[in-house]
């Protein structure tokens, strides 16, 4: 895992150097997820949307197609590194899903694996993006602690993304100034009525 990150961390700055300055950020974006600990090795599906300036929402489904799988909700707070092209975030967020779990028995020296353990927990999650000709790439480290349903109370896990940007962030703020517009438009009462009004009233 630590041997992943350092010759991760480098191709992102690589990456950083050669991006071309028209790349965009986004307001929603969904992709794949490759995330490996010292349990599984899963894949999945993960979708990030903005719901605020620098405030995300993240949704993973992601499995090992044999003992583990699991579902995460996330919200991420994003920070520029550089540029906002590129950026760091962290976050938190909820868990659940089915897993393996491991008990040891000291009397036996022997180590007991169930699967099908329903279970659920919390995530913290730290990471790096980068947004490249309409794809958000992602590394991050996402840490989970048991609340049940599994013996293990940690388990941590490293994950890269590839998500495709399906609306800009500039297309998102534009929708989001016609909506406000349009609100204040319909609330906005026309001069001369409001006249009248104040006519009526004296």
């Amino acid at each position: 895992m630590k041997n992943n990150l350092i010759i991760l961390i480098p191709f992102f700055l690589i990456l950083l150097t050669l991006t071309d300055v028209q790349a965009q950020r986004y307001g929603t974006a969904a992709g794949l997820r490759l995330g490996s600990n010292d349990y599984s090795r899963t894949l999945g599906l993960t979708a990030q949307q903005r719901i605020l300036k620098h405030t995300t929402v993240e949704g993973i489904i992601q499995s090992d197609f044999s003992r583990n799988t699991t579902m995460h909700l996330l919200l991420e707070h994003h920070k520029p590194i550089i540029s906002k092209r590129f950026n760091y975030y962290y976050g938190l967020g909820y868990s659940f899903g089915w897993e393996e779990s491991q008990v040891k028995n000291p009397a036996t020296m022997e180590i007991i694996t169930t699967y099908g353990n329903a279970t659920n927990g919390i995530d913290l999650i730290a990471g790096i993006e980068m947004t490249v000709l309409n794809t958000t790439i992602s590394l991050d480290y996402k840490p989970n602690f048991n609340m049940s349903g599994r013996e293990e109370f940690f388990r941590g896990q490293v994950g890269i993304s590839a998500r495709t940007v399906l609306v800009k962030s500039k297309t998102q703020d534009k929708k989001r100034r016609q909506k406000a517009r349009a609100k204040r438009k319909k609330n906005r009462t026309p001069f001369f009525e409001g006249l009248k009004e104040k006519i009526k009233r004296n």
